[in-house]
């Protein structure tokens, strides 16, 4: 026969197992959420092409603090508000958003705003001083393009239908 003391005591490591267990299935799930990308992202209408003017930030979005989704292409972007070589790759990135949204994750990052840690491992990985820096990940994570200064469009759509495959 089990004592009242030893039936408590399993009745209360029953609890604990079952919070346990709940916790573990709510980890679970948040974590099979998929990870959100940057969207609606819409080129700054006062960028200055001419000049390294600080115009402010050079892509607004929603969901701008995003990094790299696992088993997705990824464009990654770093670059600063005033630099007019980074304005131009920005309007060339936008016009691939469009473009390719629906199948690749895009991530911006501004060097002159706070980064969100999955940006900043990006930053420590790829960037090598130089902006604007391009970087294009396949569904693998693996940089099929990785190199700072412009790029053209179709360069850049070419090696984004590479990482598709």
């Amino acid at each position: 026969m089990i004592s009242r003391t030893e039936r408590v005591a399993r009745a209360a490591l029953c609890r604990r197992l079952l919070f346990v267990a709940a916790v573990a299935v709510l980890s679970l799930a948040w974590n099979a959420v998929p990870a959100r990308a940057a969207d609606n992202l819409k080129l700054n209408n006062h960028l200055d092409y001419q000049s390294d003017s600080a115009d402010g930030p050079l892509i607004t979005g929603d969901n701008m603090a995003a990094g790299p989704v696992a088993n997705k292409a990824n464009y990654v972007i770093i670059y600063s508000d005033g630099c007019y070589n980074s304005k131009r790759q920005a309007r060339r990135t936008v016009e691939l958003y469009q473009k390719f949204r629906d199948r690749v994750n895009f991530v911006v990052i501004d060097l002159d705003q706070h980064s969100s840690p999955a940006q900043t491992q990006l930053v420590s990985k790829f960037y090598k001083g130089y902006i604007p820096t391009v970087v294009i990940l396949d569904a693998k994570g693996v940089a099929v393009y990785n190199r700072a200064g412009e790029e053209d469009e179709n360069t850049l759509a070419g090696l984004l239908d590479k990482a598709l495959q």
